[in-house]
């Protein structure tokens, strides 16, 4: 199946090979997708395919994002693919957040079970199986933490050189600690995300390194499998409402685009709502939202919010998510420090535990359901992006009372479950117990 570059601007919609190394269209500046001719696929034969494919030991078909690769048909040569058995992450039925969120049904899908623990992993395969289609040796991003280490691990094991930027001292450790194990050189530059990124392009057009930030096409195209594959384990049933959190916008922007191919292929019937949470202090979407035209985006440019993987105030993928919002007949919401933490610690009274920033799907579904915009009774799944332990420091510091927000005010734990520190005697362990 033939693949191109198209510009996404519908004012010029100008077409590029698939292997020009472009992230932005050099004619107008907007962003790029992949498109491809899918006038001759077999809806039906598919899903038979991709449910067989469940069975097989090919390290492909084993693969959560492989699998469905005749929706993401962009490599001549499968050889190309890296693959560390990324997505296959599961549904989750978590009845606590529902009644806290006010559904008498919450379904989370959990991006956390990846490779390197969060939804990342999803759009890095197809990224860097693309840098080694080009034939790029170095691969580079900015990263508040997610996307470091999911950069970091693919070009290990497929042999390509990392090169990561974070902002300095404004990553988790826990993230930061998987660059670092998988080998990546690692800069910590004294600037924001949106500053490093702008620096970092420089960079990469000097030296020839491959971008592999959520700008770069290809990764759009891997995070669309996080809906083929949610789609699939429902019996290609769509639910009311997918709610996700924002950062780059890049998810956003890939769930559209893959609900969008699978209506018109003939996948699903229809297209569920798109539900995106920002944090109240890197919200510029969100704002934007309220009152949309395109001169009226204003980036936020000093961010602040403790969920460090949506601390951006630039998102680049926002033209992306505008169009895929509001197509999906959807809408934006902001949680607060209190909200979010709040929403992560009865995440984790289910059993299941997240990342900070995807609390804030379950902080924004409180607000949404309170609001009446979203009914008790609707089908919700809400996508949570990142593995509990990417940020230890901030779960340890929410029970015991000592988490305060960017402004230095202490965070109320509604929910704190601090330790019992006690003797070295039986009797009185067993009379707290008791």
């Amino acid at each position: 199946m033939s693949a191109e570059l198209i510009c996404f601007e519908r004012a010029c919609r100008t077409r590029y090979s698939v292997t020009d190394v472009l992230y932005n269209c050099p004619k107008c500046g907007g962003l790029l997708e992949v498109s491809y001719d899918f006038s001759r696929i077999d809806a039906g034969g598919l899903r038979q395919l991709w449910r067989q494919r469940r069975m097989s030991n090919h390290p492909l078909d084993q693969s959560g994002v492989w699998r469905y690769r005749e929706i993401i048909p962009f490599l001549d040569d499968p050889a190309h693919a890296i693959t560390l058995r990324e997505g296959c992450t599961p549904l989750l039925d978590a009845p606590r957040a529902a009644e806290y969120g006010g559904l008498r049904r919450l379904t989370f899908k959990h991006q956390g079970f990846n490779p390197t623990g969060s939804f990342k992993d999803n759009g890095m395969t197809c990224g860097a199986a693309q840098a080694r289609r080009l034939g790029m040796r170095r691969v580079a991003c900015v990263s508040t933490g997610n996307t470091s280490a999911s950069m970091a691990a693919y070009a290990a094991a497929g042999g390509l050189q990392a090169v990561i930027f974070i902002p300095h001292g404004n990553i988790s450790y826990g993230k930061l600690a998987q660059a670092l194990e998988y080998g990546a050189l690692t800069f910590q530059v004294e600037a924001n995300f949106d500053q490093i990124l702008k620096l970092v392009r420089v960079l990469a057009e000097r030296l020839g390194i491959y971008l592999l930030n959520s700008i770069n096409p290809f990764r759009i195209e891997g995070q669309k499998s996080i809906v083929v594959e949610m789609m699939d384990q429902r019996d290609w049933n769509p639910p009311d409402w997918i709610v996700l959190p924002g950062g780059n916008l890049g998810n956003v922007s890939a769930f559209g685009k893959a609900l969008r191919e699978l209506r018109d292929c003939g996948f699903i019937g229809r297209i569920p709502k798109l539900a995106v949470i920002k944090a109240e202090g890197a919200s510029p979407f969100h704002h934007f939202m309220k009152d949309p035209s395109r001169d009226s985006f204003h980036a936020v440019e000093h961010p602040e919010t403790l969920a460090t993987a949506i601390k951006i105030g630039d998102p680049v993928s926002w033209p992306k998510a505008w169009q895929e919002v509001a197509v999906s007949g959807g809408l934006t919401e902001e949680a607060g420090e209190k909200e979010i933490a709040d929403a992560k610690a009865v995440i984790g009274l289910c059993g299941i535990g997240c990342e900070p920033a995807s609390a804030a799907t379950l902080a924004g579904i409180r607000k949404l359901t309170g609001a009446g915009v979203i009914d008790r009774d609707a089908d919700v799944i809400a996508v949570l992006t990142g593995n509990v332990l990417k940020d230890p420091d901030y779960i340890y510091k929410y029970h015991t009372g000592q988490l305060t927000d960017p402004g230095g005010s202490a965070i109320e734990a509604l929910f704190g479950n601090r330790p019992v520190v006690v003797p070295n005697d039986p009797g009185r362990i067993a009379a707290l117990l008791g």
